[in-house]
């Protein structure tokens, strides 16, 4: 054997068969990425767009490090509160390398708020927008019929509609961090993660709701909220959410959903931004037919005809500014882009450090936690704040 031409013993694996990507085993988040396999699949020898398939895994990846996940898949969904992470351990590959500075340009151009810049770190890009998100309200859409959610925090506390928060995983934070961006200021961006005034007086309000809340549901995630706001016998109301399209027409109950509230009228909404997006990792980049086919993929995932045309008729929400502003798009799903188009473009990007992902974890434990035990405000924010500094 001509020793030129073997490979290294600790050489990344070349299988050219598929790629393997990873997505959140969340329903129906990954259905804009099945129809899209779904048509490759159907297409005849000869006529692939996209060099070769992908072949994806649905899996719960709460908590696992994206440098883990990365040793095993060509393209993984992630979130942008890992980024640090993720670059630090050198397991993603620079996407401006991949797709090119002025394509990326020209579709962060015409994005929705911070879909792009949410996964941007050290001037560079390391994921494109898949699912795009912010906290919002929800009720349900047959109680309301037509009438206004609560525009403001005021009027939330007011309200006699039967409620619910949304505290689980690390959207006990969240919450609090929506609330102090309603009252003026930004957490995390001083020695402490948010200031004694506006902390006591969001996690106030957040006691508040909670004691008005079924303490079984608002530990619950996302999806089953808005599953029990949708169903029979679950509340009416939630008033932060991170809001999906499909929930307008799923369930017995469709669900409408609205800006996020604010501190006062004609206030700014306190909402942060959500959703995931899809990242290469340097497991097999190296390979030219690896790097063509995941060029070919994202390439066709930002393209007009996909942003604007499959997603949303798969229940997805995209990064083009184009899907969010169609009328046709916004009718399909019940108004859902229009009335929530504003709360995307100001919504918030939490901080991305290295430790920021084990900061929100353990902080939204010390929240619920409080909350069940009806902790007074003060001790518990000057904990949070203690945490935030061993943590950051």
């Amino acid at each position: 054997m001509n020793p030129s031409s073997s490979s290294p013993p600790d050489a990344p694996p070349t299988t050219t068969d598929a790629l393997r990507g990873l997505t959140r085993d969340r329903p129906g988040a990954s259905a804009p990425l099945a129809e899209l396999s779904r048509i490759d699949a159907g297409l005849p020898p000869g006529c692939e767009t996209v060099g070769l398939p992908v072949r994806w895994t649905h899996r719960c990846t709460d908590d696992v490090p994206v440098a883990e996940l990365a040793a095993e898949y060509d393209l993984l969904e992630i979130e942008h509160a890992w980024l640090g992470a993720a670059v630090a351990a050198d397991c993603l590959m620079p996407l401006d390398d991949l797709l090119g500075t002025a394509a990326l340009a020209r579709w962060r151009a015409g994005s929705v708020g911070p879909a792009f810049t949410a996964y941007e770190w050290g001037g560079r890009p390391w994921a494109v927008p898949y699912d795009v998100t912010a906290q919002m309200s929800a009720g349900r859409a047959d109680i309301l019929r037509g009438e206004a959610l609560p525009v403001t925090w005021d009027e939330v506390l007011a309200s006699a509609l039967p409620m619910t928060l949304c505290l689980g995983g690390p959207h006990a934070l969240l919450t609090l961090c929506a609330l102090s961006l309603s009252l003026g200021e930004r957490p995390g961006e001083g020695a402490e993660f948010v200031s004694a005034e506006v902390g006591e007086q969001a996690l106030e309000t957040m006691a508040s709701l909670a004691a008005r809340s079924d303490e079984r549901l608002w530990r619950q995630r996302p999806d089953d909220v808005l599953a029990a706001l949708a169903g029979a016998d679950g509340p009416t109301y939630c008033p932060l959410v991170p809001g999906h399209a499909a929930a307008t027409r799923c369930g017995p109950y469709p669900l409408t959903f609205g800006a996020a509230p604010t501190a006062r009228p004609g206030g700014t909404p306190g909402s942060v931004f959500g959703g995931t997006g899809l990242a290469v990792s340097r497991r097999r980049a190296a390979d030219p037919l690896i790097r063509e086919a995941l060029r070919d993929h994202l390439g066709r995932l930002l393209a007009d005809p996909v942003q604007c045309g499959l997603f949303p008729v798969t229940g997805g929400q995209p990064a083009a500014r184009a899907a969010w502003t169609d009328p046709r798009t916004d009718r399909r799903w019940g108004g859902f882009f229009r009335t929530t188009l504003d709360t995307v473009d100001g919504s918030w990007v939490r901080p991305r450090g290295v430790g920021f992902p084990a900061f929100q974890r353990a902080a939204s434990e010390l929240l619920r936690t409080a909350l069940a035990d009806g902790r007074p405000v003060r001790p518990v924010v000057s904990d949070l704040n203690r945490l935030y500094r061993q943590r950051s």
